[in-house]
């Protein structure tokens, strides 16, 4: 079977499954578990789909944002260790930022509860981290129902008046090429804002959001290290050399 014939019907399979496996490309095309990884490769470079642990998916679309509901009851366990290796980053004498998502959300239990100092513009941090004690402060500005966050013009005057040691943020796509980004424009202009405004910058994401690209670009990837649950051997090196990852395994 000629490349191109390979390619299409790959193409094809993703558009009927979201997830497939490598073995059942193997079967489909008759073709070696190496030629279809070089296929697999080959069509993420063009953008076509997104390579996963075992095989391949279907890209999401741009504008697409699941809600906070949504996120929070997806990949639990990676988000839990991923969030657990994140707060034993944070130091006594810290302050921090801590952007909204289900990732940032779980860090908060595994914090130190004394001397450090939280800023947030996640509206569903409030309940734990006033329940820890920690110190915290909200950023003004209008508050986003599907995310439960704060955004907006008023919240880039809020958070300007901070300085951090560190953030902490969510994002829904990760690529080589596109950088960090996510649906929202004015959620990235929050995001990239608590970057230049912090001495270190971390990206808390599982590898399901790797080589997806979203709307609205927050920063390049070397601006943010990684911290993340799996991460391909195929496309380690497209990420590797452009930023520092951590995988936390199990």
């Amino acid at each position: 079977m000629l490349t191109p014939e390979r390619h299409q019907l790959i193409l094809q399979l993703i558009k009927e499954k979201p997830i497939v496996k490598i073995q059942d490309l193997v079967d489909l095309t008759e073709a070696s578990e190496s030629t279809i990884r070089r296929d697999l490769t080959v069509l993420e470079e063009g953008k076509f789909l997104k390579r996963v642990h075992g095989g391949a998916a279907r890209l999401k679309g741009k504008l697409q944002e699941p809600s906070m509901i949504e996120k929070s009851s997806k990949n639990l366990q990676e988000k839990r260790r991923i969030a657990q290796y994140a707060a034993s980053l944070v130091e006594e004498g810290d302050s921090i930022y801590l952007d909204a998502g289900s990732t940032i959300q779980e860090m908060i239990a595994f914090l130190p509860a004394k001397d450090i100092v939280v800023v947030t513009n996640g509206l569903m941090h409030l309940p734990t981290l006033m329940e820890r004690q920690i110190e915290t402060y909200v950023i003004g500005g209008y508050a986003k129902p599907k995310t439960n966050a704060v955004i907006g013009r008023g919240a880039l005057a809020s958070l300007e008046q901070y300085r951090f040691d560190k953030c902490f943020l969510g994002v829904n796509g990760i690529h080589p090429h596109s950088g960090f980004t996510t649906p929202d424009q004015e959620e990235a202009m929050i995001k990239s804002k608590a970057i230049s405004l912090s001495r270190e910058a971390y990206v808390l994401a599982d590898d399901s959001k790797f080589s997806e690209i979203t709307f609205a670009k927050i920063a390049d990837l070397h601006e943010a290290a990684v911290i993340t649950n799996i991460l391909e051997e195929e496309t380690k090196g497209q990420y590797t050399s452009k930023t520092s990852i951590k995988v936390v395994t199990p």
